[in-house]
């Protein structure tokens, strides 16, 4: 059975990696939704493969600057935290 001190190691632990977590999925999921989208709009307006280019692209940037964002704003908490 763990100690209190090990538990406590462990929880703070998982809080400084949570915001980590879902960042792959999200930027997955970001480029994945945007392909649909373009793909879609490809097939509604007979542009094939315009709008899918173009959505894609859009995707890969938002997702990997909400990434960035993400793990730049995390770098900083990490630091003030550690100020304190």
């Amino acid at each position: 059975m763990p100690k209190p001190k090990q538990e406590s190691e462990l929880v703070k632990t998982y809080r400084d990696v949570a915001p980590y977590l879902g960042l792959g999925f999200q930027l997955a999921a970001t480029i994945v939704l945007m392909v649909f989208l373009g793909d879609w709009l490809d097939k509604k307006y007979e542009t094939t493969p315009l709008y899918t280019i173009v959505f894609a692209v859009f995707g890969v940037f938002a997702g990997l600057y909400n990434l960035i964002k993400t793990v730049l704003r995390g770098g900083g908490k990490k630091e003030e935290n550690e100020k304190k």
